[in-house]
């Protein structure tokens, strides 16, 4: 595409003083790695695509399911049975074929953790388990990438920035993981279809803030609660 089409495609964003041609070239030159293309990682790969984040990167090992449609908008039922990754890569380069998408169909693990992350600048956590969670968290601060946080449940979310630029990490605020025996899930509780949306597009938001250079969160945790509308921010 030509520098015109790129002009046109990003102008509404651009003509922001905060971002410019500046910050739509940090967008460019960016890599961001997200873990997860479920219920928070759909919104987070949509929205960062098509604000023109260069490289994405996508970790999941999971197939879609029926159950998965009322919340996962990057998918149709016609696409059930097939993997996540390979339709989600598919979608982002018809939303913004200006940018390169990486796929990789693997369940991450404490071995290939560092391998899939060191050659991203941003990882974006979109997983729904703490093991899942504290594995990304102790990989980014080992390799010195900074990681955007996010989690749901019911009609509740929360949002964090951890490792960035000198900032504290998942373990400063939560030292150790919970048994999963008392960590209740969306599968067994459930969630509005709605509520990842909401939260999934804060995070790729606070991305794009954090990729240009504009204030973020930094040692605070958001507490997001939509049934009253209540927003907290607590720092650690």
């Amino acid at each position: 595409m030509s520098v015109i089409q790129e002009y046109l495609r990003y102008n509404r964003q651009t003509i922001l003083p905060e971002i410019g041609d500046e910050g739509q070239e940090k967008l460019k030159n960016a890599k961001v790695l997200v873990i997860g293309a479920g219920g928070l990682g759909c919104p987070i790969l949509q929205y960062i695509a098509t604000a023109g984040v260069g490289t994405i990167g996508i970790v999941d090992f999971d197939t879609i399911e029926i159950h998965n449609l009322h919340r996962q908008i990057l998918y149709t039922e016609n696409e059930i049975g097939k993997s996540k990754v390979v339709v989600a890569k598919s979608v982002l380069e018809k939303l913004n074929p200006l940018i390169s998408v990486e796929s990789f169909e693997e369940k991450l693990s404490s071995e290939n953790a560092a391998r899939l992350i060191q050659g991203f600048d941003i990882v974006v956590d979109g997983s729904d388990n703490f093991t899942t969670r504290y594995l990304v968290n102790d990989t980014c601060v080992t390799l010195g990438k900074s990681l955007i946080y996010g989690s749901i449940l019911g009609f509740e979310g929360q949002l964090a920035v951890f490792n960035h630029q000198g900032s504290k990490n998942l373990r400063d605020l939560f030292p150790e993981p919970p048994n999963p025996k008392d960590v209740p899930s969306c599968s067994l509780n459930g969630v509005l279809g709605t509520l990842p949306g909401m939260i999934g597009t804060m995070m790729a938001h606070e991305t794009l803030k954090l990729i240009i250079g504009l204030p973020g969160l930094k040692n605070e945790l958001v507490l997001f609660k939509t049934l009253d509308w209540s927003f907290v921010k607590l720092k650690f």
